[in-house]
């Protein structure tokens, strides 16, 4: 008796100790997820303020925006300034602008970069190394470089004074990321696909558009998401080679944004905005899952 009670003295410590390990573990759990849901949530916050901010300034009217305090709620809210900002603002004739500048130029891009990206990773040819390498310069040739160039050669060709400066300016800058990134998908594409088509008699073209664009249509649609999205937001490129207002686009037109009279109107102006920012936004999160598919399905070969 007096040898077993040491024993089981000491066996009930160890218990002691393994419960309070066991319940010392989901207490540590409790406190990192607070503070991962804290930061979040912070996060959250400075996302969504801003987008929040902008839409209740869009509401307020001229006086409200120059006399009361910014973070201010409006004292009335004027719904009319979206209206206003599609017709006196011309929105309506940028945001026309800015579809027939990017949309054309997105289907090259998107077109051209996966071809070569196909050439480059799938097709066996002398050079491609090399032809990759070029592609990949084109990424460093910042586009305030060629701006003045182009500007010329626009000229003196007659292109000026259309949407073609824009979109051939933007198809070319969008090109060597756009291969670069396609390059990249078709790796994770199986090359037995390829052969087993070439051996039932499949060409190159049947190769390409039936059995490699299915596979990669993802990918298209993130790096088309990507292109979009730069080329849409684009600023410099726009103000350079539109010197007409028929011919502005969004940006553009936002940066030159006058009401009656010549005047900034502040509540159409921030409407226009919205019209800008949420438009997009609801594009991308309507294609988000697709997206993230795109972007994940580079990362892993096979």
């Amino acid at each position: 008796m007096a040898i077993d009670t040491p024993h089981k003295t000491t066996a009930a410590t160890g218990d002691n100790r393994t419960r309070a390990g066991f319940s010392a573990r989901p207490r540590r759990r409790r406190s990192g997820r607070l503070w991962v849901k804290i930061v979040v949530a912070l996060l959250l916050v400075v996302e969504v303020y801003p987008l929040v901010w902008m839409f209740l300034t869009s509401l307020k009217s001229n006086s409200d925006y120059l006399n009361h305090s910014t973070w201010s709620l409006p004292t009335k809210w004027e719904w009319g300034n979206y209206s206003e900002a599609w017709t006196t603002g011309h929105i309506g004739l940028y945001v026309r602008n800015s579809l027939l500048a990017v949309l054309p130029s997105l289907a090259l891009i998107l077109l051209l970069g996966t071809a070569a990206g196909f050439a480059l990773q799938v097709m066996v040819w002398k050079g491609r190394s090399l032809t990759l390498l070029i592609f990949l310069a084109g990424i460093m040739v910042p586009s305030q470089m060629i701006l003045l160039p182009l500007f010329t050669v626009y000229f003196q060709s007659g292109l000026s004074g259309t949407l073609w400066p824009l979109i051939l300016t933007y198809t070319g800058t969008g090109l060597p990321l756009t291969v670069f990134m396609m390059a990249t998908y078709y790796k994770t594409v199986p090359r037995e696909l390829f052969e087993a088509a070439t051996i039932d008699g499949a060409g190159i073209l049947r190769s390409f558009w039936s059995i490699s664009i299915p596979m990669v249509r993802n990918a298209i649609l993130t790096v088309g998401l990507v292109q979009f999205f730069f080329i849409w937001n684009d600023l410099l490129i726009a103000l350079t080679f539109t010197n007409n207002q028929d011919l502005r686009t969004i940006q553009v037109g936002l940066l030159n944004f006058t009401g009656d009279f010549g005047a900034t109107q502040y509540g159409p102006l921030f409407a226009a905005i919205c019209i800008n920012v949420f438009g997009t936004l609801v594009i991308y999160l309507f294609l988000n899952q697709k997206v993230m598919k795109g972007l994940t399905g580079g990362a892993v070969k096979g």
